[in-house]
């Protein structure tokens, strides 16, 4: 596996790859991998004949109480993890390599950005359509491999790549969990034992969401109050809970096809997010 530490180093890479006629496929991550990590690896492996792994703690995704400077990093373990998958090239740039001081420019997706995440973390978003971008015009990839458990974050990465005609194809791949439902996160680490029992009302208030459209509950208010009781029953602090259409994000009165249920809570001082399609198999 190759090693990849500057932007120019890296197109360089790549335009070799295209002028030999391979095909690339992305992983754009921040590192810290666990088994979701190594699934989106393997997936990529399996769409393209190049496999690169983008390594960077992005700064501007980052807000001001966010927790950019103690963000788990273990460069020397990750690089083992992806050589092990066959990964072909590890892009790990400094941050001042991506935004040299002079760097001005900013990518933003409209709309979708507005609303669940994006209320409690303004310029999150912006931050991530911003490097996204990047990498695809450094990397210049036929596909790019995301996992779903970030839902927003794919719709509004799904809504560039149409907006700007880019020729990348976009694969999701479905939450990885842990053995009790808990969705794989590298900020899991942050938990104490009290506080990683407290995150599974998530999985919980999946459980009982798709367990109330099994039996033909159709009224999302209705499902909504029953949801944020059960997560008000745990120790965590409620930032949403919503039902919303897999790909405006907009709220639904009534649930059918399409319909995701998107959470966030804070366990002690640490974020987590899960989703689920309530109509999909699963």
């Amino acid at each position: 596996m190759e090693i990849i530490r500057t932007p120019a180093e890296m197109t360089a890479w790549a335009n070799r790859a295209l002028a030999a006629r391979e095909t690339i496929a992305l992983v754009p991550t921040m590192g810290s991998f666990h088994e979701g990590h190594l699934r989106l690896m393997r997936k990529a492996r399996e769409r393209a004949g190049r496999t690169v792994v983008s390594l960077f703690v992005n700064p501007i995704q980052f807000g001001a109480s966010e927790d950019l400077g103690r963000y788990p990093r273990d460069f020397p373990r990750d690089c083992q993890l992806a050589e092990a998958e066959g990964v072909d090239v590890l892009f790990a740039p400094e941050a001042q390599t991506m935004y040299p001081p002079e760097a001005s420019t900013r990518v933003i997706v409209s709309g979708l950005t507005d609303v669940l995440c994006g209320r409690s973390r303004p310029g999150h978003f912006a931050g991530v359509t911003t490097v996204v971008a990047k990498l695809f015009h450094l990397i210049k990839p036929h596909f790019a491999v995301f996992g779903e458990k970030d839902f927003q974050q794919l719709a509004v990465i799904r809504r560039m790549v149409a907006d700007l005609n880019w020729d990348v194809e976009i694969i999701g791949h479905p939450i990885v969990r842990e053995v009790d439902g808990l969705a794989m996160s590298s900020r899991n680490i942050y938990l104490s034992v009290p506080e990683r029992q407290a995150a599974l009302c998530l999985f919980k208030a999946i459980g009982q969401a798709r367990k109330r459209v099994r039996a033909g509950l159709v009224e999302a208010t209705l499902l909504l109050r029953e949801i944020e009781e059960l997560l008000q029953q745990a120790a965590v602090t409620v930032e949403y809970a919503s039902l919303v259409d897999q790909t405006t994000l907009q709220p639904q009165a009534v649930l059918g096809k399409g319909t995701v249920l998107a959470l966030a809570v804070k366990v002690g001082a640490t974020r987590l997010i899960d989703n689920d399609n309530l109509f999909e198999e699963g």
